[in-house]
């Protein structure tokens, strides 16, 4: 007689996906994309594994089953175009801007994250080889930051030699597309016109979508990449931005 297998291998994965996911989203900062895909990927296994069964393979659970493993592979063939287009705006193009706009991130209490760190890092490298260039410092103040983002990015590159007339603050913006409107907002206001070419520092990840928010406002955006120095953190926003812009081009958010 043919012995059943149980399938306890693939349980055992399922539960080894649901911790993991469960350890990403609760144990680690920003790691919270990465969590809930594991317990995604969790989810479509037992899924497959309850319905296997010959048994409870009715006409109706095979077209389910069938109608779930189209959308999974099309999902999956679908994301390597934003996925393409994000990966090669990381890299900058290297243009000579006369205005910046660096974006914020989160500041814990009075002390920039790790990923503003990154983002300050690469502003202060911009500003220290393009010494024309002005730079608007944009980001407001979230409820567990004690100063906005603007300050905080004003506060270090003041630090790090920077001359402080060369640095303008925005400090109301609540997400990407109003850091952009914003800034371009406060170059006009100083300047009087609002530039034709601007360059961008954020994120590595976060610089394709931040261009298209650029070309809305019709102006052209360089990125100033902000290369990430954890792994699988940048693994965790560079899935998140694929799901962002691709929202972005079907609902326009």
């Amino acid at each position: 007689m043919e012995k059943k297998n149980p399938g306890y291998w693939f349980i055992a994965l399922e539960g080894a996906l649901c911790l993991l996911g469960l350890f990403l989203l609760f144990a680690i900062s920003g790691h919270g994309f990465l969590g809930l895909l594991c317990l995604g990927i969790a989810a479509l296994l037992a899924f497959y594994r309850l319905t296997a069964s010959p048994g409870k393979r009715s006409r109706v659970v095979r077209a389910v089953r069938v109608a779930v493993s189209a959308l999974v592979v099309a999902s999956a063939v679908f994301a390597c175009v934003p996925g393409a287009l994000i990966y090669r705006a990381s890299h900058g193009d290297g243009a000579d801007c006369r205005y910046i706009i660096v974006l914020g991130a989160g500041v814990n209490g009075t002390v920039p994250s790790l990923s503003l760190r990154e983002r300050i890092d690469a502003a202060a490298d911009y500003l220290s080889a393009h010494p024309e260039t002005m730079a608007v410092l944009s980001g407001g103040q979230g409820t567990n930051e004690d100063i906005s983002e603007a300050d905080c990015m004003f506060r270090e590159l003041v630090a790090r030699g920077v001359d402080p007339d060369r640095l303008w603050r925005e400090d109301c913006a609540e997400n990407t597309r109003e850091n952009i409107a914003l800034s371009l907002a406060v170059i006009e206001q100083n300047t009087g016109r609002v530039p034709e070419e601007i360059g961008v520092v954020s994120a590595d990840y976060h610089l394709c979508r931040t261009e298209a928010y650029a070309k809305s406002q019709g102006v052209t955006a360089h990125g100033i990449p902000a290369r990430s120095t954890m792994p699988t953190l940048w693994l965790n926003y560079f899935l998140r931005e694929i799901v962002a812009l691709t929202a972005n081009w079907i609902f326009g958010v």
